[in-house]
Order: structure tokens, then sequence, then C-alpha cells
């Protein structure tokens, strides 16, 4: 199983979206410093994630949503949300 997940910085108005096999490590991870594109942005709090079978699957929509308009759109749908 893959995850696409979205992290929220907790202290700044910052977000990331990353893949991996092991959600809960992967955000141990981060909050660690332990990832050099995030350490300057710690702590941070999951605010989306998708599961897909095919790690394949998970690359696709990832680079999805890094495409910039789709970042924002579901930013926005998640702030609609909470």
């Amino acid at each position: 199983m893959f995850f696409v997940y979205m992290l929220k910085s907790i202290n700044k108005n910052w977000y990331y979206i990353g893949l991996t096999n092991n959600l809960s490590k992967r955000i141990k991870q981060h909050n660690l410093k332990k990832v050099r594109s995030t350490m300057a942005h710690t702590p941070f709090k999951l605010v989306y994630s998708k599961s897909f079978n095919t790690r394949l699957e998970a690359r696709d929509y990832e680079k999805f949503l890094k495409i910039r308009c789709n970042k924002e759109k579901l930013i926005r749908n998640l702030e609609y949300i909470v």
C-alpha cells in the first residue's frame, strides 16, 4: 500500500505533498527534521492522505497534486471542510 499525503506546517502557512509506503514513519521523519526539504518548516500535522495499491498510481496522483492549481484547490477544499 502506498500513500500520497499532505502536511501543513503548524507554525507557517506552508504545505508539503509527498509519497510513502509507511505514513506514520514518514511523518515522524518530517517532524524530527530528518527530511532536508521540510526541516525548516517543522512541526507538521497531517491534513490529507489517500491510499493506492501501486507505487505508479500514487506517483501519478502526487504529480497531479503538485501542479500549483491542483494543490491550491485541495488546500481550499480542506480549509472549507475544517
